[in-house]
């Protein structure tokens, strides 16, 4: 335990709240060596270009070869990053750092022809190649994937014409960030202590949960005050952002740009169209109860955005030693079954977690690590309870990458965007549910009330509403409409009329909010965000309710990684993003919530 105030050098910790990066490699030296010997193997993919139509054989020596030297690369790459985070004032791991991170980029231009020559083959080549070559069966979803996009790739000299196009594609994203970023300047407000204080996006958020409603007030005119300002450039960018969308799916031949960004991942509109109408359907009866609630317990006469994330509850003060802390993570995850909980418990002796803050350690937390190695978490603990749900939530991440790594080869060992939350969700919920049965104290149940009802809001609801808003704009540009401020701030001000409800005052500076959101220059991104939260809720809804063969589908779900399109890997553990059941059953979990504060 680090018993001072003072922030420790990494040198005064004790081994064992460090994690053990030595399991990946034991010495500075030992990460050279293999860096020195993987470039000439690297030179050797690139001499595959061309010839992979040349037989099964030939296929499945560049396969074999190709996961041999991206098995190195990322351990090299995550050693010397993770290796740097331990204390970034310390110059050789950033070293390694950017040897690695030049190593990838030299694999990336290796292996680019790839793809690109798959494509080009004869429709049934791959599939001559599988039959003629037993060990290219292992690979066979993995060339579905790659061949259901043959449709959508252009002639070659056409291709060339859209990558070229790529960089005019990105101005409107970079415009936007250096807008942000670098030229947006907030006013200064007076803080909590009564000193000036400069204003920034990155304080909002203390800010914005601030008990002294002026300051909240006050940095909410600043932040968005300052983008309705800039609403009539930021309506320019974002729409030639939309119209590029728009301009990638007519070229590759999508029926629109909602069908393309889910092209991918194989996911129909359907799933989205689920997560939008059913935030729509639920507004009324749970995010508005939950306005008036928040309202009523802040004891104001009217209610503003700002007031959104004002503390209805305080964190317990009680410090929770990090021994402690896995003991009651240990309790929690009990309904997971022993084979979980003894995987877990392993993780912990085995040191995959760096525990305590030293100085010059990366900010934050995290789950990391390779096909090959651990998996590795970065806290920053500090006692607190949130820092449990941390603890959890990360090494829910963890848990999967295990799994996953443990169960699948190398090709499907990592999971997709659309799954990577579920399982630190599901661990969050099951941690909630634990405190919450086993907590006496009602000023405690609060905070943990309070904390799930943040999470259904930001993850769920507002996210939802992203993805309205995103489906809207797109469907109006496609109809032959044009992007304007007003129409914009027009159709955000309806959203968050209709999700937060009678009890919330739009204040004109919230209509131009949509100019602040960076996501929205990665289309149809954010849908993911909410369908991971339902698919979250309901596994810890059938786990906890003791649903038969629940337990044995989740872990299913958790070995899967990437070895099936996500849908089909959700709907084998039971749950079924393309019904409206699991978002029902999410919903009926966030109300019980709700019916559970105390009154």
């Amino acid at each position: 335990m680090i018993k001072t105030n003072e922030v420790p050098e990494r040198k005064d910790i004790p081994e064992n709240f460090k994690w053990n990066l030595e399991a990946i490699y034991p010495s500075f030296e030992a990460w050279q060596k293999v860096y020195d010997d993987i470039g000439l193997k690297i030179d050797e993919l690139g001499g595959y270009a061309g010839k992979l139509g040349g037989g099964s054989k030939i296929l499945l020596d560049f396969i074999k070869a190709e996961e041999a030297v991206s098995l190195e690369i990322e351990k090299l790459y995550v050693y010397a990053n993770m290796k740097s985070h331990e204390d970034l004032r310390e110059s050789k791991p950033m070293e390694l750092a950017g040897l690695s991170e030049s190593l990838l980029v030299k694999y990336a231009a290796a292996t680019a022809f790839f793809e690109p020559e798959i494509l080009s083959l004869p429709h049934d080549y791959i599939n001559d190649c599988i039959k003629n070559e037993h060990e290219l069966t292992r690979y066979e979803f993995f060339f579905r994937k790659l061949l259901r996009e043959r449709d959508h790739i252009l002639p070659h000299e056409q291709e060339i014409l859209l990558a070229k196009a790529g960089e005019m594609r990105a101005v409107p994203e970079n415009a936007f960030t250096l807008l942000t970023d670098a030229d947006m300047k907030f006013p200064d407000i007076t803080d909590d202590e009564g000193n000036i204080s400069e204003l920034t996006e990155e304080r909002w958020y203390r800010f914005s949960r601030s008990a002294n409603r002026q300051v909240r007030r006050d940095a909410f005119m600043g932040i968005y005050g300052t983008y309705a300002k800039f609403k009539n450039a930021a309506s320019a960018l974002y729409a030639g952002s939309v119209k590029g969308d728009i301009f990638y799916s007519q070229a590759r031949k999508y029926k629109n740009s909602l069908d393309m960004a889910l092209f991918a991942e194989n996911v129909p509109e359907d799933v989205y169209n689920h997560v939008v109408e059913t935030a729509r359907k639920y507004s009324q009866p749970l995010m508005h109860r939950l306005v008036t609630l928040r309202k009523k317990i802040l004891g104001l006469d009217d209610f503003h955005f700002y007031d959104l994330n004002a503390p209805i509850s305080h964190e317990p003060k009680e410090r929770i030693e990090f021994n402690d802390a896995v003991n009651i993570a240990v309790k929690a995850l009990e309904p997971l079954g022993d084979e979980y909980l003894n995987d877990f418990k392993n993780g912990i002796k085995e040191r995959w977690i760096d525990i305590y803050e030293n100085k010059g350690k990366r900010k934050g937390a995290y789950s990391w690590g390779a096909y090959g190695t651990n998996p590795y978490v970065l806290l920053n603990y500090d006692g607190t309870l949130h820092d449990v749900f941390t603890l959890v939530h990360e090494m829910g991440h963890s848990m999967h990458s295990y799994y996953s790594r443990k169960n699948q080869p190398q090709v499907y060992a990592d999971y997709t965007i659309l799954l990577a939350e579920v399982a630190s969700t599901t661990n969050e919920a099951l941690l909630l549910e634990y405190l919450l049965k086993n907590s006496n104290n009602e000023e405690n149940r609060k905070w943990l009330l309070s904390y799930y009802y943040d999470m259904a809001r930001a993850t769920f609801f507002r996210q939802a509403m992203f993805a309205d808003f995103e489906r809207e704009t797109h469907s109006y540009v496609e109809a032959g409409n044009v992007l304007t401020p007003e129409y914009l701030c027009n159709l955000w001000e309806k959203l968050n009329s209709h999700c937060y409800g009678p009890d919330m005052t739009i204040d004109p500076e919230l209509c131009a909010e949509w100019a602040r959101i960076p996501h929205f220059y990665s289309a149809f991104y954010v849908y993911k965000y909410a369908t991971g939260f339902t698919a979250a809720n309901a596994f810890a809804s059938s786990i906890l309710s003791g649903e038969d063969g629940s337990v044995g589908r989740y872990l299913n779900f958790l070995k899967s990684g990437g070895s099936d399109y996500s849908l089909n890997i959700l709907r084998r553990a039971g749950v079924d993003l393309t019904s409206e059941e699991p978002f029902e059953r999410t919903m009926k979990f966030f109300e019980e919530r709700l019916n559970a504060w105390p009154m």
